[in-house]
C-alpha cells in the first residue's frame, strides 16, 4: 500500500493535524491493526469499502466515516482494492466545528451523514468522483479556513491540549489544572465534551505515541525509550504498550510498512 501525508495550510493548523491518502490495487483481504493516536478523523473510501472489528465482531463499513477517539487497538480488513482519503483533526476540532459531544463518539466509527448531514455531501461527492488529491486538498483548505473565521474556540481546552503535546503526555492532571487555572471537575467536563476521553487517559495516549518517534532514533534501547517517554518502571511501560497495541514492545514491528505505523510515525 502507498501512503502519503499532506500538511494543511498554516492558518488552519488549529483544526487540522494533516490530510492523508492510502491506496492499493491488491484485492487480497489483509487484516490491518489500528492503534490509538489521540486524533479524530473523517475518512472517505473511494474504492471498495472496509470491514471493521471494533468490539469483537466484524462489520462492513460505509464509504464515508467519522472516527471518534479510541482507547485500544482494533482491526480493519479490505474487501477489495483500497483507496482512502482522511482528514486527521486536532483533538477538540470536531466540537469547535460542528458542536459535537465527543464523549458520544468514543470508541465508535460511524457513517458521516448521521453526524454532519448535508455539510459534507459536497466533499463526499468530490472524493467519490476521484478528483485528484492536488485539487481536493486546496478545496478543503479553503473550506476550513472559511469555517475558522466565525468559529469560537474554547481557550481552556486548547491550552490544556497544547500543554499535553508540549510535554509529550508526561504531565499530571494536577499540573494541568494549576497551569490552566481550572478545577479538576471543570477539566474533566471539558475533556469529555471536546475530546471524548479523560485528561489522564489522553495523557497516556500521547505519552505512548512518543515511543514511536523515539524508536526512529538509531541505537535506542528499551530502557532509554521507557525513560524518555516518562515511564520510570519497565513493567509499567510494557503494560501500557500492550494495552494499546495488544503486543509486547519487543515483538512489535516498528519498521513494518503498515497502516498503524504510518499513522503513529509523525515525521
Amino acid at each position: 500500500m502507498k501512503y502519503q501525508r499532506i500538511s494543511p495550510v498554516p492558518n488552519i493548523s488549529k483544526l487540522i493535524d494533516c490530510y492523508w491518502h492510502a491506496e492499493s490495487d491488491s484485492v487480497i483481504p489483509e487484516k490491518k491493526k489500528i492503534i490509538p493516536d489521540g486524533f479524530t478523523e473523517i475518512i472517505f473510501h473511494y474504492r471498495d469499502p472496509y470491514r471493521i472489528n471494533l468490539s469483537g465482531r466484524w462489520q462492513k463499513q460505509g464509504k464515508c466515516l467519522l472516527a471518534g477517539q479510541i482507547r485500544k487497538f482494533f482491526y480493519l480488513e479490505n474487501t477489495g482494492a483500497s483507496g482512502m482519503f482522511g482528514i486527521k483533526f486536532r483533538p477538540a476540532a470536531l466540537t469547535n466545528l460542528f458542536g459535537l459531544k465527543m464523549i458520544e463518539l468514543t470508541d465508535r466509527v460511524v457513517p458521516l451523514q448521521t453526524i454532519v448531514g448535508k455539510l459534507y455531501r459536497g466533499m463526499e461527492a468530490a472524493v467519490q468522483s476521484q478528483i485528484p488529491i492536488e485539487d481536493f486538498v486546496p478545496m478543503l483548505n479553503q473550506f476550513f479556513s472559511e469555517r475558522l473565521t466565525y468559529m469560537t474556540i474554547n481557550e481552556k481546552i486548547e491550552q490544556s491540549i497544547n500543554l499535553i503535546f508540549s510535554r509529550k503526555g508526561d504531565v499530571t492532571v494536577a499540573e494541568l489544572t494549576d497551569l490552566v487555572h481550572i478545577t479538576e471537575r471543570q477539566l474533566q467536563r471539558l475533556f469529555n465534551h471536546f475530546v471524548g476521553l479523560s485528561p489522564k487517559f489522553y495523557c497516556r495516549i500521547i505519552r505512548f505515541n512518543h515511543i514511536f518517534s523515539l524508536m526512529e532514533q538509531p541505537d535506542s534501547s528499551w530502557v532509554e525509550v521507557a525513560l524518555h517517554s516518562g515511564y520510570y518502571d519497565q513493567a509499567h511501560f510494557i503494560r501500557n504498550f500492550q494495552s494499546f497495541t495488544g503486543e509486547d514492545p519487543s515483538a512489535y514491528l516498528f519498521e513494518e510498512q503498515s497502516l498503524a505505523n504510518f499513522f503513529m510515525k509523525r515525521k
